[in-house]
């Protein structure tokens, strides 16, 4: 059974280097906020929230990832290169966007299997930890241990102090 975040990859989506896989063990040493995002949620609004926070905290060793997932209401129905786009035209997004994944069922990414192992959330291990909806946030310490399990209602700038102190933590 896998420690930490480390151990997976995914691709960037074809809007990052060449869509390459990028191992997560490249973020080793860094606050991560790891989302799964979607174009057409209601939601999809916090993608500026996201930036905000990253572009504030970039410089201290933090890091938003975002893994695109048309699981809920087909919301990110997408290319890849129109996925991108939209992040950069509407929101600036300057942090990493991975490919689209699944985050549930059988095909779900194994970094998100991991994730929900490591914090099911409200229903614990009744919902198999399942996510509920786009731009659930888990939050990742230094040491790759996922520390945080946030809510879609849970907007980003209600973590800022969370994500704070974990920076502070050398």
């Amino acid at each position: 059974m896998e420690d930490s975040i480390y151990e997976f990859c995914a691709p960037l989506l074809n809007g990052g280097p060449d869509g390459r896989p990028v191992s997560l063990a490249e973020f080793r040493g860094e606050v991560l906020l790891i989302v799964n995002t979607a174009s057409k949620c209601g939601f999809t609004p916090q993608y500026a929230g996201l930036e905000e926070l990253y572009r504030a905290c970039k410089k201290r060793g933090f890091e938003v990832l975002g893994f695109p997932c048309n699981q809920f209401g087909a919301q990110e129905p997408g290319t890849e290169a129109e996925i991108a786009a939209f992040c950069q035209k509407n929101y600036g997004v300057s942090f990493p966007i991975f490919a689209r994944i699944d985050v549930n069922g059988p095909q779900a990414h194994p970094l998100y299997r991991f994730l929900k192992r490591s914090k099911p959330g409200i229903l614990g291990f009744f919902g198999a930890g399942a996510i509920k909806w786009n731009f659930t946030k888990f939050l990742v310490d230094r040491k790759g241990r996922v520390v945080g399990r946030y809510g879609p209602s849970t907007k980003p700038e209600k973590l800022a102090v969370t994500i704070q102190r974990l920076l502070d933590v050398l």
